[in-house]
């Protein structure tokens, strides 16, 4: 059994929240991509869909925006239109208005913007690690991976630092909404229509806002008017200006997916030398840096869905996706489908060919945070790798509830410097 390919029979329930609880059910996955790659996907929760499983079909399909829209919502659950309105980000519209916001913050997260945080991510590691590893046995999803994407994206919005511990806790209450540990205000089994028009369907996003409503006032008061924050305020070239909700909800969208993507890729990736203790070798003494990081991340797939809709008829392997179908994009099996990786489920720190689907890829919406978690994850591996002697498995992992948000929780480790 692979270390992250748990038993299953080939015909879980891909939808159940629970199912993810004991981490990602690939042998279903993998039944669908022989079997029937665009799969009409019946649930309780909500109007029925199509799974899309292989990697080509997923890559493909994720390039044709104009088909495959994201302005109806980016998940599975049904939404009301004012729902969608009031709820959306950049992430959940088509060109032309996802360019025009995502160009307002590109330059922040472009490739060259981000080689200059390499000393601030080295000078946080460095902190957070010594204070973990001198526990010697440890939840390193807690101690280490929880702690350094936060922290990074505090520096570049200008956060507090008093107030970052805070704002992971909220940003966990959003992105882990199905799971219990996370929330109180569990999706899928409480009633929860108060809070129905903020993002996630949760009261956190009610508290973010209010946090970044009173930054941005103390923040105007001290004079203080750069940063990525500012950055989306600014007049778009037609001279349009984002919304008040949309601003809320921009900012919900960097506290949650800005931490909680990249904390369960590193989780992964310490999950995987703590098992296979050949890759801790091989991070000590090869060159593995220049892949490795995308290969922790394929391997890590911590977006597992995103959802689009049908906007014409069209036909994919000889089934008829209808104008209006919802169509899940299903990326955790893109990224273990062995038509497009070689022996996907072993990791290989060296694979050059990686053709991972976790940033997207393609289209429109290549994840606008791809370079800084790149870097955040190589940068974080190299400074664990360099500190141990070795890391073992020090009881049960747990996994998140979550359909959504693939990763590991509770990652118990020991280890000796």
């Amino acid at each position: 059994m692979s270390m992250w390919a748990p038993d299953d029979d080939g015909y879980a329930d891909i939808v159940s929240h629970d199912t993810y609880s004991n981490g990602v059910p690939h042998n279903t996955f993998a039944r669908l991509r022989r079997e029937d790659p665009v799969h009409w996907t019946e649930w309780d929760g909500g109007e029925p869909f199509w799974s899309i499983t292989r990697n080509a079909d997923i890559s493909q399909m994720n390039g044709n925006a104009k088909v495959f829209s994201s302005a109806q919502g980016i998940r599975i659950e049904d939404q009301t239109r004012e729902e969608y309105l009031a709820r959306r980000t950049f992430q959940e519209t088509d060109a032309p208005e996802h360019l025009m916001t995502r160009m307002k913050v590109f330059k922040a997260f472009a490739k060259t913007s981000v080689a200059s945080f390499s000393k601030d991510i080295v000078d946080l590691c460095g902190p957070i690690l010594d204070k973990a590893l001198a526990q010697g046995t440890f939840n390193a999803t807690r101690e280490i991976a929880r702690e350094l994407p936060m922290r990074m994206l505090g520096r570049i919005m200008g956060l507090p630092e008093s107030d970052l511990d805070w704002l992971v806790e909220k940003g966990d209450a959003l992105m882990a909404n199905s799971d219990p540990d996370f929330t109180d205000h569990v999706v899928d089994q409480l009633k929860t229509d108060e809070y129905r028009l903020m993002p996630f369907n949760s009261p956190a996003g009610a508290e973010l806002y209010g946090y970044a409503k009173e930054l941005m006032e103390q923040k105007a008061k001290a004079g203080d008017t750069n940063g990525i924050l500012h950055m989306i305020l600014k007049p778009a070239k037609d001279g349009s200006v984002i919304s008040e909700a949309e601003f809320r909800n921009f900012f919900c969208l960097l506290v949650a997916a800005g931490n909680d993507t990249t904390r369960y890729s590193i989780a992964a990736g310490i999950h995987a030398i703590s098992q296979k203790p050949e890759l801790l070798r091989q991070m000590q003494t090869e060159d593995v840096w220049d892949t490795a990081a995308d290969e922790i991340i394929r391997w890590a797939t911590p977006a597992t869905y995103f959802r689009r809709t049908c906007t014409q008829d069209t036909v994919v392997h000889d089934k008829t996706i209808r104008a209006g179908d919802k169509v899940v994009y299903w990326w955790c099996s893109a990224n273990r489908d062995p038509d497009a990786i070689e022996d996907p489920f072993r990791i290989n720190l060296k694979r050059t060919k990686n053709n991972h689907l976790s940033f997207g890829q393609n289209g429109p919406h290549v994840c606008l945070g791809m370079h800084l978690a790149r870097l955040e994850i190589r940068i974080l591996m190299q400074e664990l790798a360099r500190r141990l002697k070795s890391i073992e498995p020090a009881g049960d992992v747990q996994f998140l509830r979550s359909n959504f948000v693939g990763g590991i929780k509770h990652l118990p480790v020991t280890v000796q410097l």
